[in-house]
């Protein structure tokens, strides 16, 4: 447990905060923490930071406890986690899940925790991680898809000073940066880091120094306060005392062959309190998905998935987390054994929303979420310029991938978007200019969006033709399990991946893969999933229907799942539309809540039909399966 070293221990009373004070606060509080954000983007040089946003900032009072931030990451277990004294011009930096009560989730993620002292009083912490584009390990961009524990993944940084008294512990960095591909683009991400938390630490004292003290930590508290009866209403809207739920959803595979993994959880509300239990989940996986979560993180996912439904008006902090209790067990996907790889979390990441939509959504249909783009699927590209006037030089690409976003009870789920709302797309520009490939097409997929009266997003076709050597390594799901549609919308499309080569030969290609090589005029095709429709697609608009057409987001054929008939070019025959529907209305069963699409047992059996890949063998003991390999 950390110890903090404070030269001011004279206790700060409780002071009342009238409302424009509180929110002169607030919102202070809430633009460093954009400014934390913009500070990062102007001083990384990953594209994965600089261009794609992948990282997440706080703002805490002393506790530990998120006033105002991004979700992801947990100051109080890191803090728990830590064994020594923490005092003014120390930045504490970790990027090892398993040491400090996964604040973060793999090892991509370098975390900075910055103690925010004012006139020797500790009044906070600012904190961020980014994920940083290689920390070393067997493969580029250090997400081996085969990973069976974290030592193949790269540098592990236990939890240490980077600074301390205000001094960089030179010697530690430098022995950090030599074990990465990329050193410069870490060194200037993690000097982001630092230059965002220490803004956010400077905004903090301000606020101090503005309106004193007492009345800065008083408004932490009635903020934080503010969330907990805010979710506490909500809660006893939301869920029947005594009921219990439960709902479950699959990852695909593991990387390793093994698969599809059910992630089942249930919920129960006792008088004011929810207890969300993962017992009944997947083992922990062979491969490199488990998602090691803690309990305060799965407090924060929940909180910010029923106020973003429920009432997004509301301010989401750590206030409401004592209404919460979680249950996870030892040696599962969701809290897996040190030191089994974690590199691939980003699908378990995802799907937690859709759980948690799934849950939600069996008592309040009418705010239910169809399941959408539900991961952060990875492309990423290396190799040697063989010519010109870089010849020799290393180049590396890491981004993440845009789908479909779910059918919502408010509209159509947007093509070809993030799971994140902060997240952006490389521009195909940028790629090319610093990038040995072209982008041939980058095009949302007609009909890969789910049918309903909002219909899912569709999912996109990303066709990269390299120009150099090199090798290729993909992260993605839902290449076997359906995106599921709800309230009578109909499932997405699946992922699929494959490369044309240059020789006029095709090779499918697996979700999860590293190491392919590519050639000069080779194309990979990176087609990521839909998400699911909401609602009854035979009560969508025909026009608009008609107008999609047009548009080329669905085509005639898939108008038919709308009950719509037009011709290819988006022509309407009203009168015929109105006897397909009315066929179609007449020959259904009850409009379900959830439709996942055929069973699993049949997905499985046609599964090297469908895909071209063989269906993944059932999930094992984790213990069993590495005896078993260590024996081959």
């Amino acid at each position: 447990m950390a110890e903090i070293l404070q030269t001011n221990t004279e206790p700060v009373g409780r002071v009342d905060i009238d409302p424009v004070t509180l929110d002169i606060i607030e919102n202070a509080l809430r633009n460093a923490r954009y400014e934390m954000d913009e500070v990062l983007f102007r001083t990384a040089l990953s594209p994965g930071i600089r261009e794609q946003h992948d990282e997440f900032p706080l703002i805490a009072n002393p506790d530990g406890k998120m006033v105002v931030g991004q979700f992801g990451l947990s100051v109080p277990d890191f803090l728990a986690n830590f064994d020594g004294t923490i005092g003014e011009g120390d930045i504490l930096m970790t990027s090892d899940p398993y040491a400090c009560g996964a604040a973060i989730s793999h090892a991509n993620d370098w975390l900075l925790v910055v103690p925010i002292f004012h006139r020797g009083r500790l009044v906070g912490w600012s904190s961020m991680f980014g994920h940083m584009s290689d920390v070393g390990g067997k493969t580029p961009c250090s997400m081996p898809a085969d990973a069976r524990t974290i030592y193949e993944e790269g540098v592990i940084v236990p939890p240490f000073k980077l600074y301390e008294g205000g001094e960089l512990n030179e010697a530690a960095l430098g022995i950090i940066l030599n074990q990465v591909r990329m050193p410069e683009w870490n060194r200037a991400d993690l000097n982001g880091l630092v230059a965002a938390c220490t803004t956010a630490a400077r905004r903090v004292t301000e606020l101090c120094d503005r309106f004193g003290v007492e009345t800065y930590l008083s408004a932490l508290d009635d903020l934080l306060d503010r969330n907990y009866q805010a979710m506490k209403v909500l809660l006893a809207a939301l869920f029947e005392d005594g009921q219990t739920l439960e709902f479950a959803d699959y990852i695909c595979d593991d990387g390793c062959g093994y698969g599809p993994y059910e992630l089942k959880i249930s919920l129960t509300r006792h008088g004011e309190k929810i207890h969300l239990d993962f017992s009944h989940a997947a083992p922990q996986a062979v491969g490199p998905v488990n998602y090691f979560i803690n309990e305060n993180l799965v407090r924060m996912f929940f909180g910010i998935y029923v106020i973003t439904v429920a009432d997004p008006q509301i301010l989401w902090n750590d206030g409401f987390y004592p209404l919460i209790d979680v249950t996870i067990p030892e040696d599962s996907f969701w809290k897996p054994r040190h030191p089994a790889a974690l590199n691939a979390r980003n699908h378990g990441i995802g799907r937690v929303f859709d759980l948690f939509g799934g849950l939600l959504g069996q008592t309040n249909p009418e705010i239910l979420n169809a399941a959408g783009f539900s991961s952060s699927p990875h492309f990423m590209y290396s190799g040697h310029y063989t010519s010109g006037p870089r010849e020799g030089e290393w180049f590396q690409l890491y981004s993440i991938g845009f789908g479909g976003v779910p059918g919502r009870p408010v509209g159509d789920g947007p093509d070809g978007h993030s799971l994140w709302p902060s997240f952006r797309n490389i521009p195909c520009e940028y790629l090319e200019s610093y990038y040995p490939l072209r982008i041939e097409r980058w095009e949302t997929i007609a009909d890969s969006g789910g049918a309903g009266l909002h219909r899912g997003g569709n999912g996109v076709d990303v066709a990269y033709c390299f120009e150099e050597p090199g090798t290729i390594a993909i992260h993605d799901d839902r290449w076997l399990t359906y995106p599921w549609g709800v309230n009578g919308g109909r499932p997405g499309e699946r992922g699929r991946k494959w490369i044309d080569r240059a020789d006029g030969t095709r090779e499918v290609l697996p979700s999860k893969i590293h190491d392919v090589p590519v050639g000069p005029g080779d194309v990979l095709h990176f087609v990521t999933w839909g998400g699911g429709g909401w609602g009854d697609p035979l009560r969508r608009p025909a026009e608009l229907v008609a107008l999609e057409v047009r548009r080329g987001l669905v085509t005639a054929d898939g108008a038919r799942d709308y009950g719509v008939v037009c011709t290819a070019d988006g022509t309407l025959d009203e009168a015929a539309t109105e006897r397909l529907r009315a066929e179609l209305d007449a020959a259904r069963a009850e409009v379900p809540v959830f439709d996942m699409g055929p069973p699993l047992a049949e997905i499985l059996d046609r599964c090297e039909e469908e895909t071209g890949l063989p269906a993944p063998r059932p999930p094992v003991d984790v213990r069993s399966a590495a005896a078993l390999h260590g024996r081959r």
